[in-house]
């Protein structure tokens, strides 16, 4: 039996047009961060190689959005990654992450250049620290899609991520992206962590700023 509501068309009348005040465990993600530690280990044809690397990441909130009666508070983000003392892309992603109060799920969706989307689901309460998402192949709510050639290369089967919320301000993603690449017989764990550093604050949302001015 679906716990989804019988009316799926109504909206909310009361909604709240500032996401800063209504992000839950996102507020403390909200900004301009930078982190100059991060550790990638991928496959290479010679086996598992470790690349440091540098990134930037902006997350700024967007207006709340609706799906009827489903509500999702929300930031747009950016991150751009290179290596050390170089300035050629290493990693560009874009995406979403989103908030529902009424049942605390978090979503986080992910696009990138190679020719790759998915979008991992998991819960949370509202002051949490910590919290974890996955998605997983063949989902037709928490999935992965690739291109062709991914597909039949490097065939991503899972991607797990956790957020670690620090007494000093900063934060700390982990991911762990399970590959099956052609040729191999056991899975790859391709993994990715890194510790933020805020360097700017968040802009108000479009309703957010009407309402100041």
């Amino acid at each position: 039996m679906s716990d989804f509501p019988q009316d799926i068309y109504t909206e909310p009348s009361d909604l709240d047009g500032n996401t800063l005040a209504n992000l839950g465990p996102l507020r403390r993600m909200a900004g301009l961060w930078r982190g100059e530690k991060g550790v990638d280990v991928k496959p290479k044809a010679q086996g598992p190689k470790t690349q440091v690397y540098v990134e930037h990441y902006e997350l700024q909130p967007i207006d709340p959005q609706t799906n009827g009666p489903q509500v999702f508070y929300g930031l747009r983000y950016h991150t751009f990654i290179h290596k050390p003392g170089l300035t050629k892309m290493y990693h560009d992603q874009v995406g979403y992450w989103l908030w529902e109060p009424a049942t605390g799920q978090v979503l986080h969706t992910l696009a990138i250049p190679r020719g790759q989307i998915a979008m991992a689901t998991g819960h949370a309460t509202a002051d949490a620290d910590r919290f974890e998402l996955h998605a997983v192949r063949g989902s037709l709510t928490s999935g992965i899609v690739s291109n062709p050639f991914l597909e039949h290369a490097f065939t991503t089967t899972d991607w797990h991520v956790e957020v670690q919320f620090n007494a000093d301000g900063t934060w700390t993603y982990s991911q762990d992206t399970v590959l099956q690449i052609r040729g191999q017989a056991e899975p790859f764990h391709h993994t990715d962590r890194n510790t933020l550093t805020k360097v700017g604050e968040p802009s108000p949302n479009p309703l957010a700023s009407a309402a100041m001015r």
